[in-house]
């Protein structure tokens, strides 16, 4: 299957919101919000178009992936949310292309890390391991390891330690 991945265009945005709102439909833990997510933190100063990425088969978009800026203390990270994959082209390998290439260009822009809140055995493969190992924290409730962060820069955590801070865009409705 031959899938480009390249970064999202004005002209994609209905298609996009299409995409997230069927991967989402019938997933464990999903508030139905997130296609709504993303038009937010496309409008607010966390977001980086280089890191809004679409999976392309034939004309059509069957995934997409958004990484945004994120502060922990004084360093700037990335939040992976969300990782959308129409449900017909889930578990073909379309999610790890995305989340690769987002890791490459993120690199290239000059981000280091980047934290996770997901299943932990889907985002392990990719190198993610619990936020907690750094002692970074999130600004809610939830179980560690569904909280992840990855180095893409070898020991860019080594001193990064404290609260994750969030575009306020993930707290609204």
């Amino acid at each position: 299957m031959d899938i480009l991945i390249r970064k999202e265009r004005e002209n994609d945005i209905t298609q996009v919101s299409q995409v997230i709102k069927l991967a989402f439909e019938s997933a464990e833990y999903s508030n139905g919000d997130e296609h709504h997510l993303v038009n937010r933190l496309r409008k607010s100063s966390a977001f980086i178009p280089e890191l809004s990425l679409v999976a392309q088969y034939q004309q059509e978009i069957i995934g997409h992936i958004l990484f945004t800026k994120i502060k922990i203390d004084q360093h700037t990270s990335l939040a992976l949310a969300p990782l959308a994959v129409l449900p017909a082209f889930q578990r073909k390998g379309v999610g790890k292309k995305l989340i690769l290439e987002g890791h490459r260009i993120a690199r290239e822009l000059g981000y280091s890390s980047v934290i996770v809140l997901g299943h932990p055995t889907y985002y392990s493969q990719f190198g993610y391991t619990p936020a907690s190992k750094w002692n970074i924290k999130a600004p809610f409730d939830i179980p560690n390891e569904v909280f992840m962060a990855i180095e893409l820069v070898p020991n860019s955590l080594k001193r990064i330690s404290g609260k994750v801070e969030y575009a306020q865009e993930f707290f609204l409705k």
